[in-house]
C-alpha cells in the first residue's frame, strides 16, 4: 500500500509530455519484463543450490540394486538425479536465452548499423514476452522440484526450500501476467508482423543445424540435433497455424497462446543449449579451460534434447488441435 500523503495531500508532477503517459509505460514495462524474468531465473538458480547441497549431504537408503553396504546420500538415487538435472537443464537454458534477449537489445540500443539496430529491436520484442512468460512459470515448477528433493522437510521453515518456491510464485504475475505475456506474442508480436521476426529466427535456428551436422558422429551432439530439428518443425507448424488462424479466428488463436509461449521457450531454449554444447565439444577437443565444467555442459544439454525439447510435440498439439476444447463448455457448466 502506498499513501500520498495523509494530511495536507500530495502533489503530482508531469513526467513527460500531456497524453503520452501510456507509451512511456510501455517504455519502462519491456524493461520490467525482461528484468523479472531474469529474477524468476535467479529464484530457479537458488532453488537448484539449495536442492543440490541438501541432496549431497541427505543420507538415505543404499544405492537401488545394492543389497548390502552403507547407506549414501541421496544425490546417488536416479530420481533426485533426474529431478536435479531437470532444474539445471531449465535453468541453464532459461539463462541462456535471457542473455540472447539482452544482446539483441544491446544492438537495438547500440549498434550503428541501421538495420542491425532494427533487427535487434524486433528480436528483442518477440523474445521478451517468452522470457518474461516461460521463465517465471519454470521457476515456480524449479522451486516445487527443490521443494520435492527435500522431502517433507522441504514444506516447512527449517530448510528454507519452501521459501524459493513462495518468491519464484509471484514473478509469472508481475509486469503482466503469463496470459498477458501469450496474447502479446501471439497478437502483437506474431499475427500484426505477419509472423516476419518469428520466421526469421525460426530460420536461425534451422541454419545453426549446419554446424551440429559437421559433429555427427558424436553422441550428444546427434541426440541434439535430431531433438532440436523436431522441436523447431514443431515451433514453424504452431506459427503457421497460428497465422493462419488469428485473421479469421482470433478466439482460437489466443486459447492457444500460453502453450505458444512455453513451446518457444522450450525450442529457443533448446537452441541456445544446442550453441553452448558445440562450443563446450570445440573446448574440449582443444584440451582448453575447465574440462569438467564443460563435460557436463555437454551433458546438460544432451538431457535437455532428451527430456525438455520432445515435449515441443504436446505444446503444437494443444495450439493446432486443442482451442475447440478450451471453449466447449458453457459459463453455467463449469
Amino acid at each position: 500500500v502506498m499513501v500520498y500523503g495523509d494530511n495536507e495531500g500530495a502533489i503530482g508532477y508531469l513526467v513527460g509530455e500531456e497524453n503520452r503517459g501510456l507509451e512511456y509505460m510501455f517504455t519502462m514495462m519491456n524493461f520490467a519484463r525482461l528484468e523479472v524474468g531474469v529474477e524468476g531465473i535467479a529464484m530457479a538458480e537458488r532453488a537448484y543450490q539449495h536442492a543440490l547441497d541438501y541432496a549431497r549431504q541427505r543420507v538415505q537408503g543404499r544405492e537401488i540394486g545394492v543389497k548390502s553396504g552403507d547407506r549414501v546420500s541421496i544425490i546417488h538415487h536416479p530420481d533426485v538425479r533426474r529431478m536435479l538435472m531437470t532444474m539445471k537443464a531449465h535453468t541453464e537454458a532459461m539463462r541462456a536465452l535471457a542473455a540472447a534477449a539482452a544482446e539483441a537489445l544491446d544492438h537495438a540500443l547500440s549498434n550503428p548499423d541501421v538495420e542491425t539496430k532494427r533487427r535487434g529491436q524486433a528480436v528483442f520484442d518477440l523474445l521478451t514476452p517468452v522470457v518474461k512468460g516461460w521463465c517465471t512459470e519454470k521457476s515456480v515448477e524449479i522451486a516445487s522440484l527443490g521443494v520435492q528433493i527435500h522431502g517433507g522437510m522441504g514444506f516447512v521453515e527449517e530448510t528454507g526450500a519452501a521459501q524459493y518456491l513462495r518468491d519464484a510464485r509471484i514473478t509469472p504475475i508481475y509486469e503482466g501476467t503469463t496470459g498477458i505475456q501469450a496474447n502479446d506474442l501471439v497478437g502483437r508480436k506474431l499475427a500484426f508482423e505477419k509472423g516476419f521476426t518469428a520466421k526469421a529466427v525460426i530460420a536461425q535456428i534451422r541454419a545453426f543445424d549446419r554446424e551440429l551436422a559437421a559433429h555427427g558422429d558424436h553422441p550428444a551432439l546427434s541426440v541434439i540435433r535430431r531433438a532440436l530439428t523436431t522441436g523447431v518443425s514443431r515451433l514453424e507448424a504452431a506459427t503457421d497455424w497460428l497465422l493462419e488462424t488469428y485473421p479469421a479466428n482470433a478466439k482460437a488463436a489466443v486459447a492457444g497462446a500460453v502453450p505458444y509461449l512455453k513451446l518457444w521457450g522450450v525450442v529457443a531454449g533448446g537452441w541456445q543449449m544446442a550453441r553452448a554444447a558445440v562450443i563446450a565439444k570445440h573446448r574440449l577437443d582443444a584440451r582448453s579451460g575447465d574440462h569438467d565444467f564443460y563435460r557436463a555442459k555437454l551433458a546438460t544439454a544432451r538431457f535437455h534434447a532428451e527430456h525438455i525439447l520432445p515435449t515441443a510435440h504436446a505444446l503444437e498439439q494443444a495450439i493446432v488441435a486443442g482451442s475447440t476444447s478450451v471453449m466447449a463448455l458453457d459459463e453455467a457448466s463449469f
